[in-house]
C-alpha cells in the first residue's frame, strides 16, 4: 500500500533481476515506494496515464523503444524527474551524457552487484531525493537553450597561464547550468576549474560534450596541467581536484582519498585549495545543488580576499548548496546564472 505522502518511483527497465533489487532497496525506505515497474517505455506510458510518478529510474537499452527516445518524449509532454540508470561502458557513458542534455536530472552507473553493494544503496536513494528536489523547476531545465556545435575554426585555444583563477562547484542541476553557462563565455576569460558531482565514468564524456559547444577549450582535469586562460577543467569523478601554486603558475593536482561531505570530488576540497594558493586572485562560484558541499570552502576563500558568488534561488534547479553559503555569509554576491555569465566574461 502506497501512502499518499510517500515519494512515488517508477522503474523502467527490462531486467526483472534489476527491478526486483531496486524495488527491495527503495521500498525499505520509510518515505518512498515503487509505484510501478515497466519493462519498456510503452508500458511506462500506460502506468503514467493512471498515476504520475514523482521520479522515474530509466534504463537506456530496452526493447520496442530505447530510453533516450522515451526521455525526449516525456520531457516535451510532461516533465518528470528522471534518473538514468546506465551501464558504465563507453557507449553507455556517451548515451548518459545525451540523456543529461535531454533533461535527465542525473546519471547513476549500474554496479556489478546491487543488493550486496551498500554504497550503491546510498547513491540510489540520494539520487532519487535529489531528482525529486528538482521537480518544481524541471520544466525550465528541460527547455534550456538548444546546443550548437562549434566548428574547429571558431575554437580559440589559449595557452597563456592564467593570473586569476575561477573555481566553480555544482551538484544537482549543475550539468544543465554548466551546459547553459560555458557556451556563453568569451575566449579570453580567466582559467576555470570545475567540480560537478558526477560519477567518474562520465566526467570525461561530459567534458568532451561541453567542448563541442564552446569557444573555450573544455577538458577533463589532468594532474600537472597548468591552468590557462580560456580553458575550463572538469574534475575527474574518481579524484578530488586541488590547485597548487608552482613557479607562480596554477597547476592541477588530483588526489585520491575519502569522500568529503559525502562526495569525491568535493567542492570544499577545491575551494579550500584556492584559499591557500590563490588568495585575492581567486574567484569562487557555487551553483545549484543539494546539500552543503562548498559552502565552508567558499567562506574560506572570502576570508583571504577572493571574490565569492552564490547562484540565486530563482535560477537554481536546487537551492541547497548556494543557500548554505549565503547562510554562512560566504557569498559576496548572489547572482542569477545570466549575471554569473556576465561576471565571468568581465573578469
Amino acid at each position: 500500500m502506497i501512502n499518499n505522502e510517500d515519494l512515488k518511483v517508477l522503474l523502467v527497465d527490462d531486467s526483472s533481476v534489476i527491478t526486483l533489487a531496486l524495488e527491495r532497496i527503495i521500498n525499505s525506505q520509510p518515505d518512498m515506494r515503487v509505484m510501478g515497474v515497466a519493462t519498456d517505455p510503452y508500458e511506462a506510458v500506460s502506468i503514467i496515464k493512471s498515476q504520475i510518478p514523482d521520479v522515474i529510474i530509466l534504463d537506456i537499452q530496452m526493447p520496442k523503444m530505447d530510453g533516450l527516445t522515451f526521455l525526449g518524449k516525456i520531457m516535451k509532454q510532461h516533465p518528470i524527474p528522471v534518473v538514468v540508470f546506465s551501464s558504465v561502458a563507453q557507449a553507455g557513458s556517451k548515451n548518459a551524457m545525451l540523456a543529461l542534455r535531454l533533461g535527465a536530472v542525473s546519471v547513476l552507473p549500474k554496479p556489478e552487484k546491487v543488493i550486496a553493494n551498500k554504497q550503491f544503496h546510498h547513491e540510489l536513494i540520494q539520487s532519487i531525493k535529489e531528482a525529486y528536489a528538482a521537480k518544481d523547476k524541471l520544466a525550465r531545465m528541460s527547455a534550456k537553450t538548444p546546443f550548437t556545435v562549434i566548428s574547429a575554426d571558431r575554437k580559440r585555444v589559449n595557452q597563456t597561464p592564467t593570473r586569476k583563477i575561477i573555481a566553480i562547484g555544482a551538484s544537482t542541476g549543475g550539468t544543465a547550468a554548466l551546459q547553459y553557462l560555458l557556451p556563453k563565455l568569451h575566449h579570453d576569460i580567466p582559467g576555470l576549474v570545475i567540480v560537478q558531482h558526477m560519477p567518474g565514468d562520465f566526467t570525461r564524456w561530459f567534458a568532451e560534450g561541453l567542448n563541442r559547444t564552446t569557444i573555450i577549450k573544455v577538458q577533463e582535469a589532468e594532474a600537472g596541467a597548468v591552468v590557462c586562460r580560456g580553458n575550463a577543467y572538469i574534475a575527474n569523478g574518481f579524484f578530488h581536484l586541488k590547485v597548487k601554486n608552482r613557479a607562480n603558475q596554477f597547476v592541477l593536482s588530483l588526489q585520491d582519498g575519502k569522500e568529503v561531505n559525502r562526495h569525491k570530488p568535493s567542492v570544499d576540497v577545491l575551494f579550500n585549495s584556492l584559499a591557500e594558493t590563490a588568495g585575492d586572485r581567486g574567484i569562487g562560484i557555487l551553483l545549484t545543488g543539494m546539500g552543503d558541499d562548498g559552502a565552508k570552502g567558499l567562506l574560506n576563500m572570502k576570508k583571504v580576499g577572493a571574490v565569492t558568488i552564490a547562484q540565486d534561488q530563482n535560477s537554481s534547479i536546487v537551492y541547497g548548496m548556494p543557500r548554505e553559503a549565503v547562510k554562512l555569509g560566504a557569498a559576496k554576491y548572489i547572482l542569477s546564472l545570466d549575471e554569473i555569465v556576465s561576471f565571468i566574461n568581465n573578469s
